[in-house]
């Protein structure tokens, strides 16, 4: 997949040096579920190698340099989307660019009637790319967080196919 400036590629195990050097940014990793930290290359190519049956796993580049990761895990007619940026890179708009041709692949190609979200409720810059991409608030949960090791408040949103673009909450 192609944007405006970026490029959503297959990740294969020559990633995982990059990822785990992104990743294993505190500040990237305890926004994620699923990062540990610290977070090895061994870990990476783990990772990349375990990935879900069904699980669809890009990595964003830009300007031939990996910047992040976005992907989705079906379920059933629904899909849970996620990304990350790697630090250096926060703050161009690159997460709401790469998750919004993710979110047309989903609904187009794919062919999801529901897609969902969320963010841990410690990360406003999230919440603004979830509200930029039309996802609608659903409700607060609380979701295990790998790097800090304990369950942390997430606000959940949905979004769907045939549904108009609505403001989501922002915190």
């Amino acid at each position: 997949m192609r944007t405006k400036r970026l490029h959503l590629r297959a990740l294969d195990r020559r990633d995982a040096r990059r990822i785990a050097m992104l990743a294993g940014d505190w500040d990237v990793a305890r926004m994620t579920g699923r990062i540990p930290h610290p977070y090895s290359v061994d870990l990476a190519l783990q990772w990349i190698d375990d990935l879900s049956d069904g699980e669809r796993v890009l990595g964003i580049v830009h300007q031939n340099v990996l910047v992040g990761i976005c992907g989705y895990m079906p379920d059933g007619a629904a899909a849970e989307i996620g990304y990350w940026i790697g630090k250096p890179w926060w703050g161009r708009g690159f997460a709401t660019e790469a998750a919004g041709a993710l979110i047309d692949h989903c609904f187009a190609e794919v062919g999801f009637g529901r897609l969902t979200c969320g963010h841990f409720a410690d990360n406003p810059a999230s919440a603004r790319v979830i509200s930029k991409l039309g996802f609608r608030y659903t409700g607060v949960d609380f979701v295990w967080c790998e790097a800090r090791q304990t369950q942390v408040e997430t606000l959940k949103y949905e979004r769907l196919r045939n549904g108009s673009a609505v403001q989501a909450r922002v915190t």
